[in-house]
């Protein structure tokens, strides 16, 4: 037997594949070949049929790729020698492949940013508990920060580093959109709580969207039942996106800064923060939601489109 091969059988396309195996005698030569290799005349005696119909059916089996011959020396003249040339078969429609694909995704955890200035209140939390301290900025270096599903705080950012998939593409970008689910933030919660949150892209002020509160009314659709029902459930997913026409969330404009203005060829990797600043005129703290808190099962979402 060969060990360790598997073929694959592509069920729209193999039809000489499927044929072999759509006849009880075939089947039953492989099986005893699937234990020991065997020439014609072994196989016959074993299977009590006449060896010109056991030489057939190995014929096609072998046009199919499923047997593997080989003519050995015998005592009178030679011999051919049957094996299986598989150890498992496998069948499987095809996966059907874009090979125009127009976008590359990366979706980072919220809690594996690369820099960070949290002003309280500020804090972070995992589906399971509270990470660190509350209202403690040096929280946000505590180890379990990476399995953080909620971040918040009153004013300050978060910075994560995407790989800048760009330095191995031959095609041009035409639209970059970064989407994640944000909030503003207050203690216990209030939905007119204005906050202006701003995104940077390799450094470059994109623009800002001004969140209308902080959404206590209900527990978001993730939101783990033991976080309290005061504190902050759930926020708005929202699309910073920047084209050759300047920079947008959801659809309006926001910016005049374009793609040319990020100067993707000059970082060796896209560094997106989100924050807010201290002389915002809606000073309103913001939260991020990742995975396991709010309406959205996502973190922060880099695409880049082509």
């Amino acid at each position: 037997m060969n060990k360790g091969k598997i073929i694959v059988i592509n069920l729209l396309k193999d039809r000489n594949k499927l044929k072999a195996l759509a006849s009880e005698q075939r089947i039953q030569l492989l099986d005893i070949l699937r234990k020991q290799s065997m020439n014609i005349n072994e196989m016959a005696e074993v299977l009590s049929l006449p060896q010109s119909n056991v030489a057939t059916n190995i014929s096609i089996l072998e046009e199919a790729g499923l047997v593997l011959t080989e003519k050995i020396n015998a005592k009178r003249g030679s011999q051919k020698r049957c094996s299986v040339a598989f150890s498992e078969i496998l069948m499987k429609f095809p996966e059907e492949i874009n090979e125009k694909k127009d976008n590359i995704e990366v979706e980072m955890p919220i809690g594996i940013f690369t820099s960070y200035s949290a002003v309280s209140p500020c804090g972070l939390c995992s589906t399971e508990s509270i990470i660190g301290y509350l209202d403690t900025p040096e929280s946000f270096l505590e180890p379990d920060r990476i399995k953080a599903g909620l971040l918040w705080m009153g004013s300050g950012f978060v910075e994560y580093k995407f790989p800048n998939n760009l330095k191995y593409e031959s095609r041009k970008i035409q639209k970059l959109e970064v989407s994640l689910e944000l909030s503003s933030e207050t203690p216990g919660t209030n939905k007119n709580w204005l906050s202006d949150i701003t995104m940077w892209i390799n450094n470059i002020e994109v623009g800002s969207w001004t969140s209308p509160g902080d959404f206590g009314d209900r527990r978001g659709v993730l939101t783990p039942s033991w976080w309290k029902l005061e504190g902050s459930q759930y926020g708005i997913l929202k699309h910073w996106i920047v084209t050759t026409a300047g920079s947008f969330v959801d659809g309006n404009k926001i910016s005049d800064i374009t793609l040319e203005d990020l100067a993707f060829h000059e970082h060796s990797s896209i560094k997106v923060r989100i924050g807010v600043k201290e002389d915002a005129q809606h000073l309103g703290g913001m939260n991020i939601f990742g995975r396991g808190f709010g309406n959205y099962d996502q973190g922060i979402i880099l695409r880049l489109y082509f």
